[in-house]
């Protein structure tokens, strides 16, 4: 992690602001910075960064706000610009070109992102900024990589949002192994380290505990109860349609978990188990025919022929995709595995501007 240092002036107003840790001793130096992608909320585009501002505005250490406008129509864009040149440099508005939806804009935060400590959140209000501290003291004095929310009393309708949540977060824990309660909660603080190991895309932005569990391990993750609010103004981008993109997103979460460095094991364990059916049934339609019954016209004999052609097929994709992954640790020198960093952070300086101090 890249160490910098923190200005004397900054320090000397530390007691006056202390921020201390769930053991009670002082929150450790750092950068941090605040992710929220935006799409069409004009309503809550002010209103959200004066959130923000509030939570943090005696937070002793650097920090700044990342706002992505995901391609808005409705003026949020423009607000946030119009709000960001009133508060200060630290508060900075990143435009995409089109509606790239909540992953792509999450990720354009975190690549725009320069804090040690990264933590993101919705933008429509119902996340609460002030939750944000507590979180990001969690994480470094508990040495941990990310400490997710858990909107354990949510004030949302029950049928369209809270039910296939439920439903949702069972799935999800079962596939990944990951005991979350609530992985649907974009209020999560991370090291910014490990975050940066992950690209996000799909609507991968509810599975990041999974792919994070692909760099470091579960035990460096843990869920902190936060405060959820009812929307105030706008209307939810979210609907039972999106269910169907989280199961499909899950079955890739579930073949990279599983089988991401070795895709051979996964297309040829199929690939045998197809050929072998395949191949029985061949056997058993060669002892009819050496019985001397007509097995030409039998379905039986097209089903296990193509059975034993698809067990080829699925065989020599995975061969394919072994090939495809040596190239890619060896080419690319991609590791298969990740040293985590033991380094302290060390008292950082915002040598650069656009730091709120």
């Amino acid at each position: 992690m890249n160490t910098v240092s923190f200005p004397p002036a900054a320090l000397a107003g530390l007691q006056a602001h202390d921020m201390r840790g769930p053991d009670g001793a002082p929150v450790r130096a750092h950068r941090l910075s605040v992710v929220v992608p935006m799409y069409n909320e004009v309503g809550n585009a002010v209103p959200m960064v004066d959130a923000v501002q509030s939570a943090l505005e005696s937070y002793p250490w650097p920090w700044e706000l990342i706002v992505v406008d995901d391609g808005s129509s409705d003026g949020t864009g423009q607000a946030l610009d119009r709000r960001a040149r009133e508060v200060g440099p630290h508060i900075r508005v990143v435009h995409l070109a089109r509606n790239f939806r909540q992953t792509a804009a999450m990720q354009a935060g975190i690549d725009a992102s320069r804090g040690d400590v990264i933590a993101t959140l919705d933008g429509d209000l119902q996340n609460d900024p002030a939750d944000i501290p507590q979180m990001v003291a969690r994480l470094l004095e508990e040495d941990l990589d990310l400490v997710a929310g858990w909107r354990k009393e949510r004030q949302d309708g029950f049928l369209l949002r809270r039910l296939p949540s439920i439903l949702a977060n069972r799935l999800i824990r079962k596939v990944s192994g990951l005991h979350f309660q609530d992985l649907g909660c974009s209020l999560k603080v991370f090291r910014a380290s490990v975050l940066r190991q992950v690209r996000l895309y799909g609507e991968m932005h509810r599975f990041i505990p999974a792919w994070l569990a692909t760099v470091t391990s579960p035990s460096r993750m843990a869920e902190e109860p936060v405060r959820h609010h009812a929307r105030r103004a706008g209307e939810s981008k979210y609907g039972l349609s999106r269910s169907f993109r989280v199961l499909l997103d899950l079955v890739a979460v579930h073949f990279f978990l599983r089988f991401g460095s070795r895709p051979g094991h996964f297309f040829g364990g199929i690939g045998l188990v197809v050929g072998a059916i395949g191949g029985l049934l061949l056997a058993y339609l060669g002892v009819l025919k050496l019985q001397g019954h007509d097995i030409g016209t039998r379905p039986l004999l097209s089903l296990a022929f193509f059975l034993v052609l698809g067990g080829v097929q699925l065989l020599t994709t995975g061969i394919l995709s072994e090939l495809l992954m040596r190239v890619y640790y060896d080419v690319g020198r991609a590791r298969p595995y990740r040293v985590r960093e033991r380094e302290p952070l060390e008292p950082p300086t915002p040598q650069d501007a656009g730091w709120h101090e």
